[in-house]
């Protein structure tokens, strides 16, 4: 399950470059939950598997929903401001927000077991719908993106990017 492939890397001061580099995350630890069933039945749940699977709950359980809130607090907003025919798109992006995390609280139950040896294997067809969750959701929100980047000044994108950035920074 080694990542090799060289990674981008995006600052605040480029918040839908960051948007997009979150979908990238989602899209590789989807493609590394696509193939750990069959990891799993061939080596067993071994340290590797350990170690990427807690990236993984990591990633779903903290950056996810701020990358959710992101959107719908400042993206969605801000696009919607400027573009107003989008408006059918991000309700129902918002709507899918909460259908996503619905998911991801079934698969991580999964996956927390997984960890504590509480089991062997991971239920093939939540991982599929969670995955197909996800390319649905990243199909509609990514041409979005590239709306923001036609419809959204610099100086709006620069104080969206603050925002989301200090969003981490709050403990």
């Amino acid at each position: 399950m080694l990542n090799l492939s060289p990674q981008q890397f995006v600052t605040w001061e480029q918040p839908i470059e960051m948007l997009y580099a979150c979908h990238s995350k989602v899209k590789r630890f989807c493609h590394q939950l696509s193939i750990l069933p069959s990891y799993l039945a061939e080596h067993g749940c071994n340290q590797a598997v350990k170690n990427d699977v807690q990236q993984i709950l990591t990633y779903f359980n903290q950056s996810a929903p701020l990358h959710h809130q992101d959107e719908e607090d400042d993206f969605f907003p801000a696009l919607l401001a400027k573009a107003p025919q989008v408006r059918s798109e991000i309700e129902k992006l918002a709507a899918q927000h909460s259908l996503l995390h619905q998911n991801w609280a079934e698969l991580s139950v999964q996956l927390s077991a997984l960890l504590s040896n509480q089991r062997a294997n991971i239920d093939v067809e939540l991982i599929s719908k969670f995955i197909a969750s996800y390319d649905e959701h990243i199909a509609i929100e990514e041409p979005l993106f590239e709306l923001g980047k036609q419809y959204l000044s610099i100086e709006e994108l620069n104080s969206m990017g603050k925002i989301m950035f200090a969003r981490r920074c709050v403990k």
